[in-house]
């Protein structure tokens, strides 16, 4: 399997050229009006470091046939070099729930590329674009409590019904978006233009894995029923963010810390809409948001 980080304007620059991945998948553009500042210099970096190349459109819900047309119109020059994906998911969709919206959008790229899009979606919401399966890989997002932050991979072991494989599984969300990818380097170039005159064997299914024996060891349920998951780390700051009493939005504050503030934690969470990171203090803990849990746009930079 491949090694693939996707990355947007908020990741690091550096995401896109780290020496242990494969692949690098760029967020292009969202709806009809946002462009990827960071997209070409992202993809051209990644091209000079000899990764193989993606981008992706996220959907925002208006027309499906005007956001395909605005998602090729900003990327035609890398086509047929670089994958192309779809980004299904609620957070800033006016259509989520919408079972057709997908299919318009892949058919409108089809029609105008030739190339048959990736499409993305969360595991539990694999069901909105079931009607894709016959023309497009699946990029699943599953994130496995007991895998670590790192590229050790733990294996799937999940339903992704009607598809009988995926293509890719985006198996972290915290520190990084960490996909691996079940096809070889060309199938990837075979996915991204189907002129390509290569035979690639079809992606082998992922056969589920035990869990790990010490899971118990590495992770928590806390008073409010969050999961936390054991992780000494440091975080910096790039805005100023409240530590709370709480890891919630409504608990007492503690303090504003301004940008730039590294802050020793020794556990993470993902609930109430973020990623939240546990700091020890003499008297307890204080309590930190360090993501957006929706559009995994980072606060800061993890250590």
């Amino acid at each position: 399997m491949l090694k693939m980080v996707d990355v947007f304007s908020g990741s690091p620059r550096s995401f896109a050229t780290l020496p242990e991945t494969d692949i690098t998948m760029v967020k292009a553009t969202q709806g009809i009006g946002y462009v990827n500042p960071a997209c070409n210099i992202d993809y051209a970096n990644a091209k000079a470091a000899g990764k193989l190349l993606g981008l992706y459109h996220y959907c925002a819900g208006g027309n499906p046939i005007a956001e395909a047309d605005y998602f090729i119109n900003n990327i035609k020059n890398y086509v047929g070099e670089a994958v192309l994906a779809v980004d299904w998911e609620g957070y800033q969709n006016s259509s989520w729930g919408n079972y057709n919206y997908v299919r318009q959008f892949v058919n409108r790229v089809h029609e105008l590329t030739g190339v048959w899009c990736m499409v993305y979606v969360s595991q539990s919401e694999i069901r909105q674009v079931a009607n894709c399966i016959n023309d497009c890989p699946l990029w699943v997002a599953y994130y496995k409590y007991s895998q670590p932050l790192n590229w050790d991979y733990q294996g799937a072991g999940f339903n992704i019904a009607p598809w009988e494989v995926f293509t890719i599984h985006q198996f972290t969300g915290s520190d990084m978006d960490r996909n691996m990818v079940n096809t070889t380097k060309e199938g990837w170039l075979k996915m991204a233009n189907s002129n390509n005159n290569i035979s690639i064997p079809e992606p082998s299914p992922i056969q589920p894995v035990e869990e790990r024996k010490d899971e118990k060891e590495v992770s928590f349920v806390d008073d409010l029923g969050d999961t936390w998951f054991k992780e000494d780390g440091k975080f910096t700051l790039d805005v100023g963010v409240n530590l709370r009493y709480g890891a919630r939005t409504t608990s007492n504050i503690i303090a504003t810390l301004p940008a730039g503030s590294t802050i020793k934690y020794d556990a993470f969470s993902r609930h109430a809409g973020y990623v939240w990171i546990r700091q020890p203090r003499e008297n307890g803990y204080g309590y930190m948001a360090v993501r957006d849990a929706k559009t995994n746009q980072p606060f800061g930079k993890f250590e």
